[in-house]
Parts: C-alpha cells; structure tokens; sequence
C-alpha cells in the first residue's frame, strides 16, 4: 500500500514538472503583455492594459483576428463534412485497401508543415487560389480533416450499430438514421474533433504566411510579421490572447471527451 502510494506520488510529480517545463515559456510573455513601455523587456518598467487595448481596437489586430475566425470556421466546418462520413466508411465499410486509405487520410498529420505549405503555394498558383481566402480555408480544412477523422472513429468503436438496423426497420432511410440516431450519439466526438480543427486552423502561420496576402492576414501571421518587423508588446497581448482562447477551446474539448467516455 505505501510502496503504491509513493508510485502514485511520484508519477504525479514528474507529471507536474514536466508540465511546468512545457507551459512556464508562456507566463513570460504576461507581463510583457503588461508593461507600460513600448519594448519587450524584463524586468516591465510599469503595468498598464494599453496593448491589450491596442490589439482590439487597432485595425490591423482587429481585421487579423477577423480573418482567423473566418477561415477557422469555414475551415471546420468543411473538415467535419468531409471527415464525419468518412469515419463512418473507414470503420464500418469492409473493402480492400482500407488502412492504406486511412494512412493516406491521415498524412499531414505527419508531414511537416512547411512542405504542405510550399505544395499548397505551387498547386494554388496554378488554380488561381493563392491569395485568396477559400485557398486558406481549403488548405486548412485538409490540415484539420484527419483530426476530425481521428476523433469521429473513436466515437465509432463505441458505437452500437443495432441501433441503425433498429432504425431502419421502423422505416427510416439512411440519412434519416444517420441525422436522428447516429449524428446524436457520436455528437461528443465530433465537436471535439471540430473544437481541435478550429484550434488548428486559429493558430497555423506557415501555410497563411505562403498562401495570404497583406489583406488576408491572419492573428498568427500578424504576430510573425511583428516579431521580424517591429518589436512591440502589442504582439505580447495578442500572444495572451491566443494562448487564453487556445486553452479554454482545449478544455472544452477535454470536457467533451469525458461526456463521451459516460
């Protein structure tokens, strides 16, 4: 019993300092984000919330953070309707090549970023995308999709199929059972999936830095091109923000998880 306790003790506190090591970079920039002066420096001169102020009312930060949240939607949205039936094909569909099909899905879960971003910027130039919005919002849905994927198939395994057959021999058709019996069960899966697609989406900077414009900007991008161009605590607060909105996305997903393992 003591030898068992000690064992849970020390699992956790190895858990809490390397927990520590991962997050403690991030309080730095607080009270950057807090100074009164106009340069990131430690120790802060004075505290004051006008760079908070700075990045919700310029109208740099302001179109930057509105730009993100309009691929992020569109970018989500588009991922859980191509990766919610998929899921639904992968793991109760029977034919051959399924898992090379899954791997393949699953690829830019495992290819860096920066080689996505430079085909992205070939394949675009070509199709007339690139600088466009949709071309954003596409290449983003397509980084996001095998997420959604991933989290709609756990969902899946859990899953009593009975009840599809239960429904189909009341007389519902397939969309039907699917919208009223299966959509319902699973919904927890989903919205984590598309809760993480979003975070994805908000907090990508190298393809938006290949695909995008001045005009098209995103949050992360903007926080880029103002660490390279003019250090301003400007970028510490819009930093907090994203780490803040980041972390209370993740917890609500967290929450979702634990609703779907009830």
């Amino acid at each position: 019993m003591i030898f068992e306790r000690l064992h849970r003790a020390t699992a956790w506190a190895i858990t809490a300092l390397v927990l520590l090591y991962l997050v403690a970079p991030l309080f730095v920039i607080v009270p950057m984000s807090l100074t009164s002066g106009t340069n990131l420096t430690l120790p802060v001169p004075g505290w004051s919330w006008r760079w908070f102020e700075v990045v919700l009312t310029d109208p740099r930060w302001t179109q930057s953070l509105l730009n993100s949240l309009h691929v992020g939607a569109g970018s989500t949205l588009l991922a859980v309707i191509l990766a919610t039936p998929a899921a639904v094909g992968l793991v109760w569909g029977s034919f051959p090549g399924r898992g090379v099909l899954t791997a393949l899905i699953a690829t830019p879960l495992v290819l860096p970023i920066v080689i996505i971003a430079v085909a992205s910027f070939g394949f675009y130039a070509t199709a007339g995308l690139l600088g466009t919005r949709l071309g954003l919002i596409l290449a983003h849905a397509g980084l996001a999709a095998p997420v959604v994927l991933t989290t709609v198939m756990a969902s899946l395994q859990s899953f009593d199929r009975s009840l599809m057959q239960a429904a189909a021999s009341l007389g519902a058709p397939p969309l039907t059972a699917f919208r009223r019996v299966l959509l319902p069960i699973i919904s927890p899966g989903v919205m984590a999936g598309a809760i993480i697609a979003f975070i994805i989406s908000f907090d990508e900077v190298v393809i938006a830095t290949y695909l995008t414009t001045a005009e098209q900007r995103t949050l992360p991008r903007m926080i880029f091109s103002g660490v390279r161009e003019s250090i301003s605590p400007a970028i510490a607060a819009a930093a907090v923000l994203l780490v803040l909105f980041s972390a209370a996305l993740l917890t609500l997903v967290a929450w979702l998880q634990r609703r779907n393992g009830r």
